[in-house]
């Protein structure tokens, strides 16, 4: 430690801290634009300049490090001058348009001018000009000639999301911030460069000229679209959500946000909400009272339970339904007398599954791993914020392995086995054997002898040498339709490496709803056909579930289709009889329990929409109307501690329920393999209704086949071509896109598509053929 005295006061921080680190210790503002706390020393704006004892001149605080017994002095005359100095410089060529700039009422430039610019300009030349660019549908690069060269956002470029969009060019008064040429800003993280930039250069496309900062309200909330539960601040006025920013917690998310979390509220003022309750008579959908529509699904139920019997009756629910929400629906089909409900919307294999499976550690120490097997994961797209996080640690030395279909490229350095998903359980085997090797024991029961390949003794050997160590199961290694043989593996390998066994869990409530015993039998047993009666909260049938034309057909042998959606789409108008309107997240309080299974509670934002209700009070009613006992909460914290004793983190579990492999040493596909994420733009009802995500580069990437670069040769393509792909006895025409690193003989269909709702289940043979 190192202590020197900072306006007269002692203070001490590590040797090699910077002056600003000690100010901040103590809580002394020094006046900055280019520092930030997250991203690297720059040192370029010099709004930070402070006085130093015997230096010759005032020294930027950012990038001064302390020595002992330094003194220094930020609020000096000497010191002062400096900084209204370069007060005065950074207004030269500043347009003066605060009244119009989206940035006025939260401007630090604007704040910073009060305290230390001038009521008046000695510049009499002529401003200089930059001229706006269109960077794509989320950031408005529209005037930046307000753009104070301060790099935040070309650091965070580089630093946290992994890929340098923007950079400088030219120099001196020249200098301006650009794309390349060309080219748009296509990060799942560039939101958070509106939010860095400390002037009104870089905004908020979607709000631009929405609303000004000091007529919103605001309420603290956690965005419900991935499983890190990131922390928000939504901004509302006249009842309507107008923008969402990120909210710090280092816990969790830092000060980050996904794009997905920031922008994806334009859905819920989508044209497509529902706000009256609906009945289907004779094809024709009718709007009615709530207790109408009640007393219909209501004897609906207690007619089929009589009639049929209890396994009858079955619900799907989305996991970014609420944990109240999904407690109350679970205690309904259970009171009801049937195990039919399910929240594991894509995963299929349920046989050896873990009862509450989690991240394993909490979120931290992530950024602590010096170790990491990622198996079967998109997780730059599918966990933005997590991506960013293990990023920063792979700077420090964590190494990083993963055995998946390759193609993603997750901006981070990596090694492993890229292969078609019908090879992976084999590819975890041999790094399985490799293992068992080294620590002279046996792997599990029904693996097969294989060689061990020079990939696997890789990962095999760097798990082995670390000391703090993960083994993460994906979003698709969930999915795959040997999900329980993946899981036993890659558990016998945490095991005997001392690694962390973790899942990284699909939706936002997807622990909770283990938690709160929100999963039966799988999937595919409530879509079997058999259920006369089904709920579904939360649910469109073509996007959300694994083979949408089976699940079609097994709903309409159904009876009645009850759906609790604040939506309607057209598969779910076509498939349900009656349809219940209930609240989105920002409109209810709702309880959301992340990956490393915190449970964060949030107030409403806004009011409910039209009659819409919180899908908690249409389960208590729906409950007491079907006569269940323990419906009698008044409030939604009476349901919660009912859902989530104070012990529920002992719920917690990621073993696996056997300890034997099924399907060891698999023969592999011959021919083409479908491969399939969930588009990060596509993963629940509200995210597919944000117009401004929907027109990104990710999104249109989810409607284009992925090939690889043998194939596309094979098949005499180029970028764009049409191409005609066909399961089993389905088919569709898409355009084709180049992947090289996908491979060999996977192909890349987005799950969650219009095209993906023409086809089958997420996994197995497909042939392409140019159409």
């Amino acid at each position: 430690m190192v202590e020197i005295e900072l306006d007269g006061k002692a203070v001490e921080v590590p040797q090699g801290s910077m002056v600003m680190h000690a100010a901040n210790k103590l809580g002394t503002y020094i006046p900055h634009f280019c520092y930030h706390k997250k991203l690297s020393i720059a040192a370029n704006c010099r709004m930070c300049l402070v006085e130093v004892e015997k230096a010759p001149k005032p020294l930027p605080a950012c990038a001064t490090p302390v020595t002992q017994g330094m003194k220094v002095f930020t609020h000096s005359a000497r010191a002062v001058e400096a900084q209204r100095s370069v007060m005065e410089f950074l207004l030269i060529n500043h347009p003066l348009d605060c009244p119009i700039c989206d940035q006025g009422g939260e401007c630090q430039l604007q704040d910073l001018a009060v305290g230390y610019g001038k009521s008046s300009s000695r510049y009499d030349e002529e401003k200089r000009v930059v001229f706006h660019k269109n960077v794509g549908p989320l950031i408005s690069m529209q005037e930046m000639t307000r753009c104070i060269h301060c790099t935040r956002c070309v650091r965070f470029g580089q630093e946290v999301a992994g890929v340098m969009e923007l950079g400088m060019v030219n120099r001196g008064e020249h200098s301006e911030i650009t794309t390349f040429v060309g080219q748009t800003v296509d990060s799942e993280l560039s939101g958070n460069m509106i939010d860095l930039c400390p002037v009104g250069a870089l905004t908020s496309k979607p709000f631009r000229y929405g609303a000004r900062t000091w007529e919103l309200g605001r309420k603290r909330s956690v965005s419900p679209h991935d499983s890190l539960g990131a922390n928000t601040t939504v901004q509302t006025k006249a009842n309507k959500v107008m923008r969402v920013v990120a909210l710090e917690n280092e816990s969790i998310n830092e000060c980050w946000i996904s794009d997905r979390d920031r922008f994806s509220y334009e859905g819920l003022n989508s044209a497509d909400r529902i706000t009256t309750p609906m009945v289907k008579q004779g094809g024709q959908w009718l709007e009615t009272d709530w207790q109408s529509a009640l007393d219909y699904v209501a004897h609906s139920l207690k007619t089929i339970a009589a009639e049929s019997g209890h396994e009858a009756i079955g619900a799907l629910a989305h996991p970014i339904s609420s944990t109240e929400e999904l407690h109350l629906l679970q205690k309904i089909i259970r009171g009801l007398g049937s195990n039919q409900v399910e929240t594991r919307l894509r995963q299929s294999d349920v046989k050896s599954a873990a009862s509450a499976p989690w991240l394993g550690m909490p979120i931290t120490k992530l950024s602590e791993l010096d170790r990491v097997l990622v198996i079967g994961s998109f997780l730059r797209k599918d966990q933005p914020v997590i991506a960013a996080r293990i990023r920063t640690a792979a700077k420090r030395g964590l190494q990083v392995s993963r055995i998946d279909a390759g193609g993603d490229d997750w901006l981070i350095p990596s090694s492993g086995i890229a292969a078609t998903p019908s090879a992976w359980l084999n590819c975890l085997s041999e790094v399985a054997l490799a293992v068992a090797k080294e620590k002279s024991t046996t792997a599990p029961v029904g693996t097969f002898n294989l060689s061990i390949s020079p990939e696997a003794q890789k990962i095999a050997d760097s798990l082995l040498s670390g000391e703090r160590t993960a083994v993460l199961l994906g979003s698709a290694a969930i999915a795959h339709h040997h999900a329980s043989d993946l899981h036993i593996m890659a558990q016998f390998i945490a095991d005997q490496t001392g690694a962390t066994l973790g899942f990284l869990p699909v939706g936002g409530n997807a622990v909770g709803a283990s938690l709160v015993n929100a999963n039966g039998v799988g999937v595919e047993s409530v879509l079997s056909g058999d259920r006369r009666a089904v709920i579904l909260m939360n649910i469109e049938p073509d996007s959300d579930l694994p083979n949408p034309s089976q699940a079609r057909q097994a709903l309409s042998k159904a009876n009645t289709v009850i759906a609790l959606s604040s939506f309607k789409s057209p598969d779910l108008l076509e498939v349900a009889d009656v349809i219940l309107p209930i609240s989105t997240f920002t409109e209810t309080v709702s309880t959301f329990v992340n990956a490393e299974g915190r449970a964060q509670t949030i107030q409403p934002a806004v009011k409910p929409l039209g009659d819409s209700r919180p899908a908690w009070k249409v389960l208590r009613v729906l409950g007491g109307l079907l006569e269940l006992d323990g419906f009698l909460f008044n409030m939604p914290e009476e349901v919660l501690g009912e859902a989530l004793p104070e012990n529920y983190c002992t719920r917690l579990n990621n073993n696996a329920s056997s300890s034997s492999i099924v399907n060891g040493n698999l023969a592999p596909f011959n021919g083409l393999e479908r491969l399939a994420d969930v588009n990060i733009y596509a993963g629940d009802p509200i995210v597919r209704r944000s117009s401004a995500l929907q027109l990104t580069r990710d999104a249109k990437r989810g409607n284009q086949v992925a090939l690889n670069s043998a194939t596309f040769s094979e098949l005499g393509l180029k970028e764009g071509d049409a191409v005609r792909v066909t399961q089993g006895s389905q088919s569709v025409d898409m355009p084709a896109s180049l992947e090289v690193n996908l491979a060999p003989g996977a192909v890349r269909i987005s799950a969650g598509t219009v095209a993906s709702a023409k086809l089958g289940s997420m996994f197995g043979p497909v042939t392409v053929s140019k159409a």
